[in-house]
């Protein structure tokens, strides 16, 4: 196979050619290896200089999630059961580094000593995460996230048993009466798939604008305009944050403003659009549990500088629900519903209106409960069933009705 000189220097150098030469070289071998062997050649040919080189096949897989390349070259995936270890070979060090460099090159970025880390999304939609030595052991390490081939919709998520039975009415009203709201949980428990579900029930005549750091909120909508975030160069300019994105978003005439997440000094900008008349806001935000969110809120706002009592008023001015999901092995479900309601010292609280038990046998199921775990965490609901029953069931009560007023919905337990 004979390759124009400046195609070989681009393949070294990790820059990949375009597809037309790809397609080229595949066909001049046409002679000797048959039809079916030059497009099986062409497409392994393209997988190495055009895509993810051994690892495209996995990126195909609809099973898989997640794929990670450690330091010592082994290659673990997801299939929705937790990481696995398969069969793959990438070759050495400087060929698994020549990969990766590659891969943030087909994303636009740059990967190299001075520039040790990269955070991106491949043209196929693969988010792409690598890092190199000496800032992690071994080798490169390359994490891929693989989006869903189709967006799931909301009706997908109800008919998967994601969402409980009964709570549909309920999260649809958020959407279309335009509340705010937060999508809370931890890493893979299905926070994006379930906020851009819901942003697809949105009327087709408005205009939502989503900002992200790196590309991956994916919203059936016919209106929907991506802001994305970049990183600086090696000399240090050219970032563009996500606090001037939302700056910006302000400027495009939204009719909705969308954070894919909520993760620093961005939550003022967020909070404020929310408390200027942009109603129907949302974002997702990483929490353990829905009594976790006030806290990480705080804590966000001290990085942009914000004083406690400030972050306070705009919450319980901004934010009206939290929804938060949960990962049970290949499960990924909704597991609560709660209002953001004052409490008598003027701090923000999560009260959980409805809450998803494991019940007899697994199997989940609807709730209010009496407490259970989003009513004792750290960051607090107001009191417990153990402590303060009257007061407890007196504030459940008042969050049940203030979340029926909100999405013009029955809340039935």
């Amino acid at each position: 196979m004979t390759l124009d000189p400046m195609v070989w220097e681009q393949i070294r150098a990790g820059r990949a050619p375009d597809a037309e030469v790809v397609e080229r070289i595949a066909r001049s071998e046409l002679a000797v290896l048959g039809s079916a062997g030059a497009a099986d050649a062409g497409a392994r040919l393209s997988a190495s200089v055009l895509g993810a080189g051994p690892l495209e096949r996995l990126t195909e897989d609809p099973a898989v999630t997640d794929i990670a390349v450690n330091g010592d070259g082994r290659v673990w995936v997801d299939r929705g059961a937790g990481m696995e270890q398969v069969a793959v070979s990438l070759g050495s060090v400087a060929v698994r580094r020549a990969m990766a460099v590659r891969l943030a090159a087909l994303a636009g970025r740059r990967l190299d000593d001075t520039a040790a880390y990269v955070d991106a999304v491949l043209p196929t939609g693969v988010r792409l995460h690598a890092i190199l030595p000496p800032l992690v052991s071994g080798g490169p390490h390359v994490t891929l996230r693989v989006p869903a081939r189709v967006p799931l919709s909301f009706e997908d998520l109800v008919a998967a048993g994601s969402v409980p039975v009964g709570w549909g009415p309920v999260l649809r009203g958020l959407v279309e009466r335009r509340v705010s709201f937060l999508v809370s949980g931890g890493t893979g428990a299905g926070k994006t798939t379930l906020l851009g579900a819901l942003l697809g029930l949105a009327d087709q005549r408005e205009r939502i604008l989503v900002v992200e750091d790196v590309r991956e909120l994916a919203v059936e909508h016919p209106h929907v305009v991506h802001l994305e975030g970049r990183s600086p160069n090696v000399e240090g300019v050219g970032e563009v944050t996500m606090v001037t994105l939302l700056r910006q978003a302000l400027r495009m005439r939204p009719d909705r403003i969308v954070v894919g997440e909520v993760r620093g000094a961005e939550v003022r900008e967020l909070l404020s659009a929310l408390n200027t008349g942009h109603e129907g806001g949302a974002g997702t935000i990483h929490a353990n549990a829905a009594s976790d969110v006030v806290a990480r809120i705080e804590a966000l706002g001290a990085l942009a500088g914000m004083s406690l009592p400030a972050v306070h008023a705009q919450v319980l001015s901004a934010l009206a629900v939290v929804v938060q999901v949960r990962r049970h092995g290949r499960e990924r479900t909704v597991e609560s519903i709660g209002v953001v309601l004052g409490d008598p010292g003027g701090r923000p609280r999560v009260v959980p209106v409805l809450h998803r038990v494991r019940g007899e046998g697994g199997n989940l199921a609807g709730s209010e409960g009496s407490g259970g775990s989003e009513g004792s965490g750290s960051g607090g609901i107001g009191g417990s069933a153990e402590g303060d029953p009257a007061g407890w069931l007196a504030l459940r009560q008042a969050a049940r009705e203030r979340l029926m007023a909100l999405v013009g919905a029955e809340v039935v337990p």
